[in-house]
C-alpha cells in the first residue's frame, strides 16, 4: 500500500487510493474492522461476531491488518497467555468511515 504518488484532486485515481480501497475492500476486512471498533476481542469472539468466516481466512486477514499497523495483537491478561486483537490508533481512524458506510447502508435498506 505504500506507493508515493500525487493524490491531488484530479480525475485520475492515484495508486495509493486504489491500493487502500482494494485493501479495505478485501473479503471480510471491513467487518473485521467493524467488529474490533467496540474494543479488544479474542479470536473466538471475532469468529462469533462474523458468522461464515473461516479460522484460516480470519488469521490471514488479522495478520494483514497487523502488518499494515491497523490492528495489534496483545496479551489481554498480564499473567496469562490469553491474547486479543485491538485496533491501533490508525485503525480507529477508520471508525468514522466504517460508520458512514453503515449509516449509508441503513438508509438504503430501511433497516
Amino acid at each position: 500500500m505504500n506507493q508515493p504518488k500525487n493524490c491531488g484532486n484530479s480525475s485520475h485515481v492515484c495508486n495509493n487510493f486504489h491500493d487502500t480501497i482494494e485493501f479495505i475492500g478485501k473479503r471480510w476486512m471491513g467487518v473485521i474492522i467493524y467488529t474490533l471498533m467496540s474494543g479488544p476481542k479474542r479470536f473466538h469472539e471475532i469468529t462469533e461476531g462474523i458468522p461464515g468466516i473461516s479460522d484460516r481466512l480470519l488469521t490471514e486477514r488479522l495478520n494483514e491488518l497487523i502488518k499494515e499497523g491497523l490492528v495489534t495483537k496483545k496479551q489481554l491478561e498480564p499473567s496469562s497467555t490469553i491474547v486479543g486483537y485491538e485496533l491501533t490508533d490508525s485503525g480507529m481512524e477508520l471508525k468514522e468511515v466504517i460508520t458512514a458506510i453503515r449509516n449509508w447502508m441503513e438508509k438504503r435498506t430501511n433497516l
